[in-house]
């Protein structure tokens, strides 16, 4: 019986055989995520783990209710022990549970972490949307300016500027503090009300439980009618619309492209004052490739201190295929620094010896057995070798290996008693 990948997964290969999938193959992944840890190390930020699965109720909590993660898209099963529980479908819940629970709060008064893991929603598979996704993000605890908000978008456009991606939208909005979006939202809701009946059913729904999530809709009808709707920024408070223009103009100083969108609200209950996402011109409807905002107040409903609190999470399959879809050139796969290619059975067990020598001198080095050397060394070209030695007879009597230079072809005889030296030195060691 042949078994195959559950719906909306994948595997990341070593080699990705279909040529439109190269994104899938584990050496891109190893470099974009080094990317990112230097750039959040750069950053002053953190590493932070946490489980894959949680509490049912963190989320429900944490996430909203009335959200679609919750009410459509979470994996849930019961435990052993008939608890519910939920494979985490997003970050900043399981990390405010975290911080929470170990006091980190008395470790200092601003705290900022980042994370890169795989989530789980069950999700309508399609270009840049998966039910195993994975994804890098950041979240900063006990900031409330206007300057960390600047810091958490610019840290997330700096990241698509080193991967040299192009053609990106920023857009910025705000919901201002609860009293603006209790206001606002009175004003929508009796702007939407004589349009009730030819609202989509997912919007009716929404319409008691969470009207600003309408704001939300890709319904092409729902989106024309929202055009004429109020909009949050003509309820902004004094203190609302500083914070706001604040970052507006701290964008403005860095050269950061962005457009105000004032019908921006994502797509979770705990957002507050600044929200933004990044788009990208590849992959169609699912076009958003990193997002967050702000979340003061979410803290204190998890059990946690009374912190402002801000992040984002950008999906790291969405950058992969918006490089590839941009053309962007992609790093050469590693290979092995040496490939060993002993050509008699004497020569093997000479070249086992040195095998382990280079190995454990952190040098990496693979062996090769073939019958003839143009195959041999075909096939440590394909590794992308850097040098090959080869070891035969001729060499054995002489205690000198033939050194190549893949790159060059060109050899030169080296002792093998001085090899793993050589090596070390060539390799920084």
């Amino acid at each position: 019986m042949k078994y195959s990948l559950p719906k909306g997964t994948f595997d990341i290969l070593p080699n990705e055989p279909k040529a439109q999938d190269i994104w899938k193959e584990s050496h891109l992944w190893h470099y974009l995520e080094s990317v990112m840890r230097e750039l959040a190390h750069n950053y002053g930020y953190q590493e932070i783990r946490t489980p894959i699965f949680e509490k049912t109720e963190l989320f429900i909590r944490g996430v909203g209710e009335t959200s679609d993660i919750v009410s459509k898209e979470m994996y849930t099963f019961l435990d052993k022990g008939e608890r519910s529980m939920a494979l985490r479908p997003e970050g900043t819940a399981s990390i405010m549970r975290a911080f929470s629970q170990n006091g980190l709060q008395q470790l200092g008064s601003h705290h900022k972490f980042f994370y890169i893991g795989p989530f789980f929603r069950y999700d309508r598979p399609q270009a840049g949307r998966f039910r195993q996704f994975h994804q890098f993000g950041i979240e900063a605890i006990g900031n409330g300016e206007p300057e960390q908000d600047f810091e958490a978008i610019e840290l997330l456009y700096e990241l698509y500027r080193r991967l040299e991606l192009k053609n990106l939208s920023v857009l910025v909005n705000t919901l201002g503090d609860n009293t603006c979006r209790e206001k606002y939202q009175e004003a929508l809701l009796h702007f939407l009300k004589p349009h009730f009946n030819v609202l989509s059913p997912e919007s009716q729904a929404r319409f008691t439980k969470n009207p600003l999530r309408i704001l939300d809709s890709k319904d092409e009808k729902e989106r024309a009618l929202l055009e004429k709707a109020p909009s949050i920024l003509d309820f902004l408070n004094d203190k609302s619309q500083k914070h706001f223009n604040t970052l507006c103009e701290l964008l403005k100083s860095q050269s950061i492209p962005f457009k105000v969108s004032p019908h921006l609200v994502r797509g979770l209950d705990y957002y507050n004052h600044t929200v933004f996402e990044i788009t990208s011109d590849v992959l169609g409807a699912q076009n958003t490739i990193g997002a967050g905002g702000r979340y003061d107040g979410l803290l204190p409903t998890l059990g946690g201190p009374d912190l402002p609190c801000i992040g984002f999470s950008t999906g790291i399959e969405r950058i992969l295929q918006t490089m590839e879809g941009q053309k962007i050139s992609f790093p050469a796969k590693p290979g092995p620094l040496i490939s060993l290619i002993p050509l008699s059975p004497d020569a093997k067990k000479r070249a086992q010896t040195l095998l382990y020598e280079l190995r454990h001198s952190k040098i990496s080095t693979v062996l090769i057995n073939a019958k003839k050397i143009q195959k041999a060394l075909q096939q440590a070209e394909q590794t992308n070798t850097s040098y090959a030695i080869i070891i035969g007879e001729d060499e054995l009597k002489t205690n000198k290996g033939q050194v190549k230079t893949m790159k060059t072809r060109e050899t030169q005889e080296l002792p093998l008693d001085s090899l793993v030296e050589f090596f070390r030195k060539k390799n920084g060691l």
